[in-house]
């Protein structure tokens, strides 16, 4: 059972798994060396406690959680092991938990079992747990124990079996569809609007799709502050893809739209700062006022 659980890195979704790991009777603490100040206020809101080094951090923590970038998990996970390297801590359990390909996290887990730990292919699908039932963590490699016990302190974590992968593919899968389409809905509306039909598409989208476009109305002004950050999660999910022999072009296309999005002042706002967020109509003038002026 662990005590205490280490958490790299404690940002949105981070930090927000930390507070509800905390508030349910673990001790969770992180390493805030070379983070950011935004970083630094949501780890301490979370009540998370900051080690000074990551050898000290290896060495308290019962279970790590990596929750980060895609681009960033292989350093983690490199990080990690070396400062395992250095401790003595046999008994450590690494989740991975980031959205990369099942190929990639397999070399992931051959860097820290060749050290001696274990390691848990996790992901998570659904928004950061603030609302009980709505994220679920699953989970996938030879010894679960460890991370199974976050069932009993606020998460909900699901085996999908000991083969290291399968909770990265479901991840891989699940959200081709969710950030696929915001894509496609983002490009699709761009399109429309330089093109001069936005109120046709609009009108017959309410007639005859009338729950998409609630969707898109919901979900679509929220989107532009994660859009540098799921540029690694659709090449990821196009690796994917490829590797078992379908075609990688619909979520490179994905990533090419939230370049795009990138782009945008629009991407520099916090995921907290709801109240600065545009509506969907004032977020696709922006979006097609930049593909003007290129």
């Amino acid at each position: 059972m662990p005590h205490t659980v280490g958490i790299l890195s404690p940002g949105d979704m981070g930090h927000t798994v930390g507070g509800v790991l905390r508030q349910n009777g673990l001790r969770v603490i992180t390493c805030l060396r070379d983070r950011s100040q935004r970083t630094r206020e949501l780890a301490e809101r979370a009540g998370i406690e900051d080690v000074p080094t990551y050898p000290q951090f290896v060495t308290e923590a019962d279970l790590i959680l990596s929750i980060m970038v895609p681009a960033q998990a292989k350093s983690a996970a490199i990080m990690v092991a070396e400062a395992l390297q250095q401790v003595d801590n046999t008994t450590l359990t690494y989740a991975d938990c980031n959205a990369i390909a099942p190929q990639t996290v397999r070399e992931l887990g051959d860097i820290i079992t060749a050290v001696g730990g274990t390691f848990v292919d996790a992901s998570i699908i659904g928004p950061p747990p603030r609302t009980p039932g709505a994220t679920r963590f699953y989970a996938s490699g030879p010894n679960l124990d460890t991370f199974s016990e976050l069932n009993n302190h606020g998460l909900d974590v699901r085996a999908l079996g000991n083969e290291i992968g399968l909770a990265s593919a479901i991840k891989m899968c699940y959200a081709s569809l969710t950030k696929g389409l915001t894509a496609l809905c983002t490009e699709l509306l761009t399109a429309a609007s330089v093109l001069g039909v936005s109120d046709a598409l609009t009108a017959e989208f309410q007639l005859s799709q009338s729950a998409l476009f609630e969707r898109m109305e919901r979900g679509l002004p929220s989107m532009p502050p994660k859009a540098r950050r799921w540029i690694g999660e659709m090449e990821e999910i196009s690796a994917t893809f490829e590797h078992v022999g379908l075609t990688p072009n619909i979520l490179t296309g994905a990533a090419d739209m939230y370049r795009f999005v990138g782009d945008t002042h629009l991407a520099d706002l916090p995921p907290e700062a709801r109240d600065k967020f545009p509506t969907l109509a004032e977020l696709i003038e922006i979006l097609a006022g930049n593909l003007k002026s290129k």
